[in-house]
């Protein structure tokens, strides 16, 4: 029986917790990893109606978007639906498992389904994150090289965008003296030993920086590694928020509407004027995505897809993008279908459903 934790392990190769906001409360919310999963129901909201569609399902785990506990609980006792929630599915031993800020901001997440939906080409990152990757230097007997690099590899190092196996390495010579203490395995101790060694460098996500250095140590030959690790800077193009990208062809105002209006299932649409009337840029974000405005507008997009815009922020835009704010559920739907997608795929043998409960509160007239 596959467990549920073996579930957990496959979506967060695809949206790491380490890449949640730090507001935010992804991960198993109710329920123990180590239960074996009877089926698996997918939604972007976890309520009592899903907790009762699970049930009916015979499923015990949900896969939901939304964290159903998103501020502390100080109490259960059922006066409000977070509680009842919770309430229902510990008694009903139903494992509740969130997957939110680090499914937005992973490119292969939440706005790369919303480009694909739209039909946008050449899709990147609207406002990549920095300071999330980390740079390894070694120093390598030249005849162990490659084996170390292969284990790197195996641990997540050196991916960047499509490519991996990306390293650097220079020869050189490197020294050392081992002393009485030492267990070297190459020289003698208390004697200067020279060793034709490469310098490798590797890049990876700083999440990765404990199983990198373990592996690391686990495959170098040295009793003692000489290396450092450094921050960088850098962004990494492969998280951030939102995404920009084009459409196909150029549009007039009118007909991307009709076209978003389509193609994202919309009854409505609230939007502004632009000034030119064409569109053929367009950056979107998932749910409440009125910060990324500026960002948007900076890299010349035509049009802003997204949710949650106030009033007043419709005035931002000046003209100049279509900001076009089809609301948060209407957003961010689409994300079951890349759940349930990925969970049919990896696990084929178990009963994997889309919820039948549409969670959206808010009903137009």
């Amino acid at each position: 029986m596959v467990k549920i934790k073996e579930i957990i392990e496959e979506l967060e190769k695809l949206a790491p917790p380490a890449y949640q906001e730090s507001y935010d409360n992804s991960g198993l919310i109710t329920g123990d990893k180590n239960w074996s999963v009877s089926g698996i129901m997918v939604s972007l909201d976890c309520i009592e109606s899903v907790i009762d569609d699970a049930i009916n399902k015979k499923c015990n785990l949900i896969v939901a978007h939304h964290p159903i506990v998103f501020k502390g609980l100080k109490k259960l006792n059922g006066k409000n639906y977070v509680e009842r929630t919770i309430i229902k599915a510990i008694k009903n031993d139903i494992a509740i498992y969130a997957i939110h800020t680090n499914l937005d901001n992973v490119y292969l997440g939440v706005n790369q389904k919303i480009a694909n939906k739209i039909g946008l080409i050449n899709t990147r990152i609207l406002a990549p994150k920095k300071q999330l990757l980390e740079k390894l230097v070694v120093f390598i007997p030249k005849e162990d090289t490659n084996k170390v690099l292969d284990a790197l590899y195996a641990a997540g190092a050196g991916e960047i965008g499509n490519y991996s196996h990306c390293s650097f390495k220079v020869n050189g010579t490197g020294s050392f003296k081992p002393n009485e203490k030492a267990n070297p395995v190459i020289g003698e101790r208390g004697q200067l030993e020279h060793v034709n060694e490469d310098r490798v460098e590797i890049m990876y996500p700083n999440y990765l920086s404990s199983k990198v250095v373990r592996t690391l140590k686990e495959n170098h030959p040295y009793e003692e590694v000489a290396y450092y690790i450094s921050q960088l800077e850098n962004e990494n193009q492969e998280v951030g928020s939102g995404m920009i990208g084009q459409l196909e062809k150029e549009m007039t105002s009118h007909e991307f509407l009709a076209h978003l209006k389509k193609t994202m299932e919309l009854n409505t649409i609230r939007y502004t004027a632009k000034n030119t009337d064409s569109i053929k840029t367009v950056a979107l974000c998932g749910g409440a995505g009125s910060f990324l405005l500026s960002t948007a507008m900076a890299q010349n997009a035509d049009a802003f897809v997204t949710g949650d815009f106030k009033y007043h922020e419709f005035f931002d835009g000046e003209g100049k993008t279509l900001i076009a704010d089809i609301g948060h559920y209407e957003s961010e739907k689409f994300t079951k279908e890349l759940l349930h997608s990925l969970l049919t795929e990896k696990f084929a043998n178990i009963a994997t459903y889309l919820t039948e409960v549409n969670t959206n509160p808010v009903l137009y007239f």
